[in-house]
C-alpha cells in the first residue's frame, strides 16, 4: 500500500513553523507546526480545539477567505492544517501572522463556543489558545520560519 505524502515527511526535521506539505492541483496545504514533533511537549486538546475555532473563524474572515478550503488541528497535537486554493505563499504567512495577532488581540467569547454550535463546548479556554498563538507568532518571526516544502 502506498504511503500518503504526510508520512513521508521526516519528522525528526521539522521545528515551529510553517511548511508546503503538498500541492494538489490549486490547493496548497500548510503545516503549521505549533511545536515541535517528538519532543514531549505537544498542545492539550483544549488548547487545540479553542485555536481550532478562533484561527478558522478569523481565516475565513480575512482577504483569503474565498480560497481557505480547512483550517483543523493535526492529530499528533504538534500543529494544525491549513488547506488553501490559488495560494500565494508570501500572502498565507502574512495572513496566518496576522491572523495569530487578531487572536491575541481579541477579548470576547470564544467563536463557536455555545452548545448549539459545538459538539463539545465546555472544551474552550481563550487563554490556553491565546498562549499557543503568542508562542508560535513569535517562531514565525525567526528567520527560516517558512519553507516551501517540509
Amino acid at each position: 500500500m502506498q504511503r500518503i505524502t504526510s508520512f513521508t515527511v521526516d519528522h525528526d526535521k521539522l521545528k515551529e513553523g510553517i511548511y508546503v506539505s503538498r500541492v494538489d492541483g490549486d490547493v496548497t496545504t500548510y503545516d503549521l507546526r505549533t511545536r515541535v514533533p517528538n519532543a514531549g511537549d505537544y498542545m492539550d486538546t483544549t488548547t487545540a480545539h479553542t485555536v481550532e475555532h478562533m484561527f478558522a473563524t478569523f481565516v475565513r474572515n480575512s482577504a483569503i477567505k474565498e480560497d481557505v478550503l480547512y483550517f483543523g488541528p493535526m492529530g499528533c497535537r504538534t500543529g494544525f492544517y491549513l488547506l488553501v486554493r490559488n495560494a500565494d505563499n508570501d500572502r498565507v504567512l502574512e495572513i496566518v501572522r496576522q491572523v495569530l495577532a487578531e487572536i491575541l488581540a481579541y477579548d470576547g467569547p470564544v467563536f463557536g463556543g455555545t452548545r448549539k454550535e459545538c459538539g463539545n463546548y465546555r472544551d474552550l479556554d481563550l487563554d490556553k489558545a491565546k498562549a499557543e498563538c503568542a508562542r508560535y507568532l513569535a517562531a514565525l518571526q525567526q528567520p527560516q520560519s517558512f519553507r516551501y516544502e517540509a
